[in-house]
């Protein structure tokens, strides 16, 4: 590792103390790095305007951040052990290449807010990823809704057949759940919209920076006005964002599970394509459901994540360097979670139903509850009705499933699925995110 930016006299750190220091911070920046170069050029042009850059050495650091950025693009620079972390890898190279001018990049922020501005760059456009791919989960949904909207399938409650429902039922409701999981990634994201740039260590700094500028021009709402608040809102907002996508997965977690049960041989509802399942490695016979039961599991490694940061902020007011225990847990999780969210359209679109096995399902007993609302109807009270259905459930007719569905007209209900309803939600949100993605900020 090269000096490190922090060393005063050349005091040696003991080597394997400088391991644990640093930890893995160089491998996690990576997925930092774009950020952190981003808020770097935004923060030179803001010191630029308060003239503590001059004008020719801000375009000098400016043409060096940006070939830096084109050459992490192409792979050609590496973040690796020569440096502790992103951040003092961007200041070594602007001293190597400027030597004065890259010593000035630093002046009016600590690696306190220059962590902290990346983390929110990256927050924000990983919950722009969310968005869109729950709305892309919601499309698939919804265009399967609009296949199956009458094709008959038993409902269930408490894993027991209980009235007639349709795939449209079904499929439309996982829709509706990712049209709001897409309204949760959206809200959450105008939460943390806010620029912790020049809030330094938590103190502020001596010197009229143009916090307001920098934050415009990085694309934030607003400014996180107390430097206090900045270091404390560490991990806080990190958590929020995890919990905005393990709402997400939660749902993608039910439907795994009703896909694990209705593609066994014992229901045989539906059939996942061979691209989809893998074999066993001692029974010829086997092709395992791995995908969705990983699916299933996804939530998981968020939730761990959420704990693991929630236990490492037991802290008091201001840094503590027990804050870099947060990164690890929320960009792994992060990266699970969106990866698992975006395999769901796929599995939507490619499962097969078997609509044979699913109306054979749909067993006389079922109709009970329609024929008790029937009676209601003609003026029998409902739990008079109910009693009279119960006490001679083996008189019921073995009825189309189809004359039940048609029948049930309520919003929401097998014969008024609100499909449309949930379309022009589908074609509002997605307007709506194609006007607030980022575009990129001219100097």
């Amino acid at each position: 590792m090269a000096n490190v930016i922090w060393d005063k006299k050349g005091t040696a750190v003991d080597g394997r103390i400088q391991r644990f220091l640093a930890g893995d911070d160089v491998v996690l920046d990576r997925a930092l790095f774009a950020f952190d170069l981003r808020a770097s050029m935004a923060h030179v042009r803001g010191l630029a305007r308060i003239d503590v850059l001059a004008a020719g050495e801000a375009e000098l650091l400016l043409e060096e951040l940006e070939g830096l950025s084109r050459a992490w693009d192409e792979g050609r620079f590496v973040l690796d052990e020569r440096y502790e972390d992103g951040h003092s890898a961007i200041e070594a190279h602007l001293i190597e290449r400027l030597g004065d001018a890259g010593r000035k990049v630093h002046t009016g922020r600590s690696r306190n807010d220059q962590v902290l501005v990346a983390l929110r760059l990256f927050l924000k456009d990983a919950l722009g990823s969310l968005e869109a791919l729950c709305l892309d989960a919601a499309e698939g949904f919804l265009a399967r809704a609009a296949e199956g909207e009458a094709t008959p399938m038993p409902g269930y409650t408490h894993l027991q057949r209980a009235m007639p429902s349709s795939v449209g039922l079904w499929m439309a409701a996982f829709a509706e759940a990712m049209l709001d999981d897409a309204a949760l990634a959206r809200s959450t994201r105008d939460w943390l919209d806010t620029s912790p740039l020049g809030t330094a260590a938590g103190y502020g700094i001596n010197l009229p920076l143009d916090r307001e500028g920098v934050a415009k021009e990085l694309g934030f709402a607003r400014v996180q006005i107390s430097p206090m608040y900045a270091q404390n809102s560490r991990g806080k907002m990190e958590i929020q964002a995890l919990v905005a996508l393990s709402q997400a997965l939660f749902d993608v977690r039910r439907f795994a599970w009703d896909l694990s049960l209705f593609t066994t041989a014992e229901f045989g509802f539906v059939v996942l394509p061979p691209e989809h399942t893998t074999g066993s490695s001692i029974m010829p016979n086997k092709r395992n459901p791995d995908l969705v039961e990983l699916l299933r599991a996804s939530p998981a490694v968020v939730w761990g994540a959420i704990a693991e940061i929630q236990t490492v902020l037991s802290l008091p007011s201001g840094y503590q360097r027990d804050l870099q225990a947060t990164k690890g847990p929320l960009l792994r999780a992060m990266a699970s979670g969106l990866e698992a969210l975006g395999l769901v359209p796929d599995v939507v679109a490619k499962m097969r139903f078997d609509t044979d096995r699913m109306r054979v399902a749909v067993s006389p007993d079922m109709f009970a509850t329609d024929r008790a609302v029937e009676l209601t109807a003609h003026g029998v009270p409902f739990r008079t009705a109910y009693r009279m259905v119960a006490d001679d459930l083996a008189a019921l007719d073995a009825k189309h499933p189809e004359d039940s569905l048609r029948a049930r007209v309520s919003l929401g209900g097998t014969a008024a699925l609100g499909l449309e309803l949930l379309t022009e939600r589908l074609r509002s949100q997605r307007a709506a995110l194609t006007v607030s993605a980022p575009s990129p900020t001219e100097p």
